[in-house]
């Protein structure tokens, strides 16, 4: 089970990465993958792995799922802790293809009804992909993306959860989540917002700053003037000179290599680029 360990966290997801061939979109979801407790203590000698959801669509209708795997390869009874008035399976099939995905697979009555492939990204997100059948016939498949939680819920979610039941208690819970997630999002939102605008007048500054020192490194025969436009210019050999002729009245003679830049005294002596 060693490889197991690459997946066992909380994972909320990315609502807004998901893909929806079918069934109801959500708003909200955690899927927690776990290894149940040994009566005895030693968890490392446990064989199987815990899948447990629960998610809110858009209408506000909380759902949980959680059963059992043994990631063996060996087709094993489905069993699951959620009550369902119809088995959505009776068997199930689960395996590392390598350390980053785990299959699952679903039967009924000896037939695949659900696939389910959970694979670790490069940026340490967990995609869920599934693939499985419309009541029409017609395939679907559903991707979801979830980011690990820094920190565990008592519970889990997601829409890959092959059963689903309606609880009041859920829905409880999950309007209180949805409230908290949509506050600390807005409030994480206007710290970006304001780091990036920081960040644009970080580099602004430094912008400045740049053309200053090219500026009172370069040839000033005048006093410049607050407010004023001028222009800088680049000569044979390398050296830089302002003018308060434009490039237009030099008539293309003018005694430089080429024109830098028309810029303007700041009232705290930095210069900007006009």
């Amino acid at each position: 089970m060693i490889t197991a360990y690459n997946f066992l966290a909380s994972w909320q997801l990315f609502p807004e990465k998901g893909t929806y061939e079918y069934g109801n979109r959500p708003k909200s979801g955690i899927y927690k993958m776990s290894i149940p407790d040994n009566p005895m203590g030693d968890r490392a000698a446990r064989k199987e792995l815990d899948i447990s959801m629960n998610w809110v669509t858009l209408e506000n209708q909380a759902f949980s799922s959680s059963y059992q795997i043994h990631p063996d390869g060996i087709l094993h009874p489905f069993i699951s802790s959620t009550i369902a008035e119809e088995v959505f399976a009776d068997t199930v099939k689960s395996f590392f293809t390598d350390a980053l995905c785990l299959e699952i697979h679903f039967f009924k009555n000896n037939e695949l009804v659900l696939e389910v492939q959970n694979e670790l990204l490069p940026n340490g997100y967990l995609k869920i992909t599934q693939k499985g059948s419309k009541p029409d016939g017609g395939a679907y498949i559903n991707t979801e993306v979830y980011h690990k939680q820094m920190s565990v819920l008592p519970y889990a979610a997601s829409v890959s959860g092959a059963l689903i039941k309606p609880t009041e208690e859920g829905v409880i819970r999950h309007k209180a989540l949805s409230a908290m997630e949509e506050q600390t999002n807005m409030q994480l939102e206007q710290i970006r917002k304001q780091i990036e605008l920081l960040a644009l007048q970080a580099q602004e500054i430094q912008m400045r700053k740049e053309l200053s020192m090219i500026i009172y490194n370069a040839k000033l025969s005048f006093s410049p003037v607050i407010g004023s436009r001028y222009y800088l210019y680049e000569k044979n050999d390398g050296n830089h000179f302002v003018s308060m002729i434009s490039p237009a009245e030099w008539g293309g003679a003018g005694p430089f290599k080429k024109f830098v830049a028309a810029v303007k005294l700041l009232a705290d002596h930095t210069w900007i680029e006009l």
